[in-house]
């Protein structure tokens, strides 16, 4: 190598492992992608919400309905499951165990009480019935 194709360092620099050059190092302020995802711009989830939530007008009975695109294909798949395509009602079995499970997170309590948790709520409590009952006997009787 020839010191025409070498960058020009300092003598003090060190320039290593973890010590890159300080012409290459990224400024304070700026981003390592200044040209990344723009704010604003939709990632897939947002606009799968967004397709599901369209409505769409259905034949059902002889009477038109309109429902969310989200409605109508689980319609259809329950449809398909009922007429035996078994991949559908694999499908629509993973749906309903996936619904089941969420249901019984939202019910169940997320933190069980423990045992200095419930000593201390029952000393506020016992604390709130002294008061109460203070309260009570301090009060005259208006009878």
């Amino acid at each position: 190598m020839n010191e025409k194709s070498k960058p020009k360092q300092p003598e003090t620099e060190r320039v290593g492992y973890r010590n890159p050059p300080e012409a290459t190092r990224f400024k304070p302020g700026l981003s390592g992608n200044p040209k990344g995802r723009p704010k604003g711009s939709l990632n897939m989830a947002i606009v799968l919400e967004r397709v599901l939530k369209e409505k769409v007008i259905i034949n059902e009975n002889g009477r038109r309905k309109i429902i969310t695109k989200l409605e109508a294909s689980i319609k259809q798949l329950v449809n398909k499951s009922a007429a035996g395509d078994l991949r559908a009602l694999q499908q629509l079995a993973a749906l309903a165990r996936g619904g089941e499970e969420r249901a019984t997170e939202a019910i169940s309590p997320k933190t069980a009480m423990t045992d200095v948790d419930r000593k201390v709520m029952e000393g506020v409590l016992r604390r709130f019935g002294a008061t109460l009952e203070g309260a009570e006997d301090a009060e005259p009787d208006s009878e």
